[in-house]
């Protein structure tokens, strides 16, 4: 049986959309939509339109980017009408949002750059809300998304811009099937690219079941309508997963209909805040609910979470800076408050608020509880309890509470299911690793003590005694071992780590280790450092895993460690002059929340703590953690997961190297966290693959590929571009396997089928196919060819740049005729392999053979390199102007915009540097023709020098 063709896919989505209600309507191009949508408009309206109120009408739909239309559709557009009067225009009924009118169409073309056919559309209200691409049966996911970009750099926004209004994008080749906002393309990633799923988190990937359970038109329209949400600070859109619509309906539908309580298990990195968020805001929308209250335990999480509630819907949060201002909120129409759990207990017990939170006695609200593994097992859940007599309490957790790792206080034993009752849904790191919405762990056991010179700690319990654990020796080792493999751990540090360690005394000792070893000139990472230095902090997590990262208290009452405190000082001494900042422990928040900032924009590359940051910190820039500390159950759960947050293709896994036999405490916590109900998960679920087998799958790798080029040189004889996509998708493999290897510590080419230099050579011909298509891309050839992902982030390395390359022409300079020969070789096999460096390979070998060969012996080849290349940066912006007809200075000053801002120029900065405006029909496509030759000029002379 042959491969299901695209079309008969097309046909078949088609004839299911109408059977599930849709009208089918024909729309050819632009002029039929706006038709079809004046048509549509009156219909849903109940109204008529002139051609003069619906051109009123249009002319605003115009307006805007992505994210302001997607504000328009959600509000009324008004206009005036033939008689003077103001009238109003509805375009989706958000209350009632079924009541809607449905249609699908397909291959409508739209011309902008380049002339597009859309696969199909379906119009809510005759607007183009939901657009679907297909591939055909056995075709990459990838294609599809990559397509849906070139549509929108291509021609979404052409005439009206009414393809701006889509608010999801559907990709499908039949067999699997995603879903995903629409976004500017910059700010598009693959991997916000969704499956749907049932309720158990079972995947719907096949388009006939996707399109019955999502694209159903009352499903569609509560997607469109309710949970898509809108970012207000990154002005993006956002959709809800499948875990987190169900979690959201789930706690929306037991205050509906109960008083009962409940909890959410959704794993660490899973999107809690915008799970919690939407919930709160459709809470706050019920007449039956007084007041919506989001409590966090931790005294930044109530400054982050309201920043971060309040990006999604811009001042709908008012902070409570402190208890007095909590107890006027509660007094005040405030729908929705963020409070920390310490301030909501003062609220309820100090005498002096009593009388002004008397009337809340019974009045209904909803307390939703973040992260209620650690806040809520003291005594203040049961104040809460006897004090609000009309109040439901839901918890969210990544890591509940069970009978195993429940700790026993003055209260006793309790588990989250006895404080929260119910677990209203579930999605476990299982299920967030299967759906890569989180990585899994590569986790390396470092031997780091012996006994007799036979036995190393990883095998015997017994030697893990403070003696042994803190001696100098064993520290040492361990700090040159973090130095010896943090640049491939981290991939040249383009990612951070965390190093978290069992007391104050050993962190100190490391600091100081790192810091002489910086000074001796054997690193030069940027250490920073943060703890806790309150008295009777100092100790070891607690027997149930919990790690208590509390931020310390600066009053006067409270106890203080003064040598603790005087190391941190000293040490921030250290960060103010790194940062030329001004911090102390007497603003010890203020530094917290810097040196957070910093951790997450890659200014410090290894932050040493005991236990602050190993729980609620989260930066997708981390990804490695290193262990010299007894970790468990929930407390190891959560600091592993600091790394795995996803970020590009780089970024394949979350590394843990572990100083201490964690062994054991790991494999029970995967099996206590993966999923008690389902089939027991294995630690390979989480856990990274052994070394040997990512070997052996590079192995299986290299003979696809060799099936396919059998050598180096057969990729140039490859006959069809459907021979060369699968020379890209095979080699392609072969680089996302040797990533992983990359951070393994054992990793040597000479365990691999293929050598270094092998390797080299077939990326080389990798970028010359990518070279090729970016080339036909700019003639306008259409390639199938063209919406292949080249993943060019896992072969770029920021080490071998320019300034590398003047490093060996230095040696080159020194060495015999022979030498010079052979090293002048090796330069353009670098020039050839390196991707930074092939869109300078033609200055840098002329470079070589016209000037070079004339410095003297011991002469300064940076300078005279740094002159000719100024020389030719200049050359390069004069022929660019004089070839666009664009103003000299103009064009400096746009290209040192762009360097300053790192964002590419306007379309309007460009038209304002021609000497001669082109026409409006033709500004879009010269000015991104400019546009894209200023971008080729800082990757050739900017991009990769330094």
């Amino acid at each position: 049986m042959s491969a299901q063709s695209e079309q008969t896919l097309e046909n078949n989505l088609i004839a299911q959309l109408e059977n599930l209600g849709f009208d089918k309507v024909q729309i050819t191009d632009e002029e039929a939509l706006i038709i079809n949508l004046k048509k549509q408009l009156e219909r849903h309206n109940n109204t008529l339109l002139s051609d003069l109120e619906f051109r009123q009408i249009l002319n605003k739909l115009a307006k805007g980017n992505i994210f302001a239309k997607a504000k328009t559709l959600r509000d009324k557009v008004d206009y005036t009408k033939d008689n003077g009067e103001t009238g109003y225009i509805e375009l989706i009924n958000q209350i009632k949002w079924c009541k809607n009118e449905y249609q699908v169409t397909n291959q409508v073309t739209m011309k902008g750059t380049y002339k597009n056919r859309y696969d199909v559309t379906i119009l809510v209200n005759g607007l183009p809300l939901v657009q679907i691409e297909l591939k055909r049966r056995g075709l990459e996911m990838k294609e599809a998304f990559n397509q849906t970009n070139r549509y929108h750099r291509h021609s979404f926004s052409a005439g009206y811009g009414l393809f701006g209004y889509i608010q999801l994008f559907v990709i499908s080749n039949g067999v699997n099937t995603k879903y995903y906002a629409n976004n500017p393309v910059q700010k598009r990633d693959f991997k916000q690219t969704f499956f749907w799923a049932d309720e158990d988190n079972k995947k719907i990937s096949q388009l006939n079941e996707f399109t019955e359970e999502f694209l159903e038109k009352c499903q569609l329209s509560k997607m469109i309508t309710k949970y898509v949400v809108l970012n207000e600070s990154e002005k993006m859109l956002m959709v809800l997963r499948p875990y987190q619509y169900y979690a959201v309906e789930a706690i929306v539908e037991q205050v509906r209909d109960t008083e009962k309580n409940g909890y959410i298990w959704h794993t660490t990195g899973s999107g809690k805040t915008l799970t919690s968020f939407k919930t709160a805001q459709i809470l706050t929308g019920s007449p039956h609910v007084h007041k919506v209250v989001f409590v966090v335990d931790r005294k930044d999480l109530d400054f982050q979470t309201i920043k971060e509630f309040n990006s999604f819907s811009e001042g709908s949060v008012d902070a409570t800076t402190n208890t007095k201002k909590l107890v006027q909120q509660f007094a005040d129409n405030t729908p929705l408050m963020v409070t920390t759990l310490q301030k909501l207990n003062t609220a309820i017990s100090k005498e002096k608020y009593l009388a002004s939170m008397a009337d809340l006695h019974d009045k209904r609200m909803v307390f939703i509880f973040d992260e209620c593994h650690r806040s809520q097992f003291g005594e203040t859940h049961n104040r809460i309890k006897a004090f609000f007599h009309n109040v439901q309490m839901f918890g969210f957790t990544g890591t509940p509470i069970f009978p195993e790792n429940a700790a026993k206080n003055a209260l006793g034993k309790r588990t989250t299911e006895d404080l929260f009752a119910e677990c209203l849904h579930k999605y476990v790191i299982t299920d967030a690793i299967r759906d890569e919405n989180v990585l899994k762990f590569s986790v390396e056991y470092i031997r780091t003590v012996k006994q007799k010179d036979t036995v190393a700690d990883i095998e015997v319990e017994a030697i893990d005694t403070k003696e042994a654990m803190e001696a100098p020796e064993r520290l040492n080792n361990i700090t040159d071992y973090i130095i010896a493999n943090h640049n491939r751990k981290t991939h040249g540090r383009e990612f951070t780590a965390i190093f978290c360690v069992s007391n104050i005394a050993t962190l100190t000792a490391y600091y100081e280790l790192l810091q002489e070893k910086k000074e001796a000139k054997k690193h030069n990472f940027r250490i920073g450092t943060i703890f806790s230095y309150q008295a009777n902090e100092d100790t070891e997590e607690a027997a149930n895993g919990s790690i208590e990262p509390d931020i310390p208290d600066n009053s006067n009452d409270t106890p203080v460690d003064t040598h603790s405190r005087e190391k941190l000082d000293e040490y921030i001494l250290d960060y103010n002059g790194m940062f030329a900042t001004n911090y102390s422990t007497d603003t010890f928040y203020s530094y917290y929340q810097d040196i957070g900032k910093r951790v997450k924009n890659r200014e410090i590359d290894i932050l040493l703590v005991v236990n602050m940051f190993l729980t609620g910190f989260d930066s997708k820039k981390l990804n490695t953690i290193y262990v010299d500390k007894n970790l468990k159950y929930h407390g190891l759960i959560q600091a592993y997961s600091r790394t795995n947050r996803t970020l590009g293709q780089k970024k394949s896994q979350g590394n843990v190297v572990c100083f201490r036999n964690l062994k054991p405490a790991t494999d029970q916590a995967v099996e206590l966290f993966a999923n008690r109900d389902a089939d027991k998960a294995t630690v390979e679920d989480i856990i990274l693959a052994p070394y040997e087998q990512y070997i052996e799958r590079f192995a299986d790798a290299v003979n696809i590929l060799q099936v396919i080029a059998p050598t180096v040189d057969s990729v140039d004889h490859l006959t069809t571009e459907e021979d060369e996509a699968k020379f890209i998708q095979a080699f392609r493999e072969i680089i996302r396997l040797k990533n992983v290897l990359d951070c393994f510590t054992e990793f040597t080419f000479a365990d691999l089928p293929m050598d270094e230099q092998l390797f080299a050579d077939y990326r080389s011909k990798y970028l010359d196919l990518y070279e090729k298509v970016r080339n036909e891309h700019a003639k306008e050839k259409v390639s199938i060819l063209d919406d292949l992902d080249f993943e060019l982030e896992l072969i770029r390395r920021d080490k071998i740049n320019v300034s590398y390359i003047i490093s060996l022409l230095h040696n080159m300079q020194d060495d015999t005729e022979e030498g010079r020969e052979k090293q002048h070789k090796a330069i353009i096999s670098i020039l050839d392999t390196e991707a930074q460096l092939r869109s300078k390979k033609e200055l840098i070998e002329q470079f070589i053979a016209t000037q070079f060969q004339d410095i003297p012996k011991g002469g300064d080849i940076s300078d005279e390199f740094e002159t000719y290349w100024n020389a030719e940066k200049e050359k390069a912006v004069k022929e660019l102007s004089k070839a666009e007809g664009l103003d000299f200075e103009g064009l400096q000053q746009i290209i040192g915009d762009y360097l300053f801002t790192e964002k590419p120029p306007m379309r309007d900065d460009v038209i304002k540097i021609m000497e001669k405006r082109p026409g409006l029909r033709e500004r879009k496509t010269v000015s991104e023709r400019i546009i894209s030759k200023i971008k080729a000029f800082v990757e050739t002379f900017i991009d990769g020098v330094d």
